[in-house]
């Protein structure tokens, strides 16, 4: 499957997926020497849309410990020298020993129970300079039985099991009990998807 992954993606949402993904990356006003840590990198194909906006000294560092992922994010992205790509978790504690400009979850953070979530949250709070953003897109929160059917038949089979516990908790509090500030939000397929930009604040 993740050999496959992004066409199943395509292939699954009718190719709705590709052509959001490009606005959502848009949305998240890279700048030319931004610093990006890309968590829950996958395949490489975010990263490759990022670099579009990034010049000179900015640089993206890509991160996931799917053994496959990794073959594909390193094949895809084996002629930028401004790309790095760490195999490891992002549901322990991380210290790589700097910070950046951007932190990148996308459709990762659903896929956790939520005790963990708090520990990929301290990381993204770690990683992040003061001022730096947390940029998320994934899951709105919805109930399920106000979803038309061609979007709820989906969800509930292939999502994964704290997908659906994901989708009753609210983003904006668990932020801020983690060092962020909620500044934009845009939504996408009628409120399922929401894109989120979160300012890291100082540590106190």
């Amino acid at each position: 499957m993740a050999r496959h992954y992004d066409t199943l993606l395509n292939v699954v949402t009718f190719g709705w997926y590709a052509q959001f993904i490009r606005k959502a990356i848009a949305w998240m006003n890279i700048q030319p020497t931004d610093r990006i840590i890309d968590l829950g990198a996958g395949t490489g194909k975010n990263t490759l849309l990022m670099l579009k906006y990034i010049a000179g000294r900015g640089r993206i560092v890509g991160v996931d410990v799917g053994r496959e992922m990794a073959i594909q994010f390193k094949r895809r992205c084996r002629h930028y020298p401004n790309v790095t790509f760490l195999r490891q978790r992002i549901d322990v504690p991380m210290d790589l020993e700097e910070t950046f400009d951007k932190a990148l979850l996308s459709f990762v953070f659903h896929g956790f129970p939520r005790e963990v979530r708090e520990t990929i949250l301290d990381n993204c709070h770690a990683l992040l300079r003061p001022g730096g953003e947390l940029i998320f897109f994934d899951y709105n929160e919805f109930s399920l039985e106000t979803l038309p059917w061609y979007l709820r038949v989906p969800f509930k089979i292939g999502e994964c099991p704290y997908a659906f516990d994901f989708i009753r908790q609210p983003m904006a509090p668990l932020l801020e009990a983690h060092g962020f500030s909620v500044t934009q939000e845009r939504l996408f397929l009628k409120g399922m998807i929401r894109c989120l930009r979160a300012v890291r604040e100082p540590a106190s």
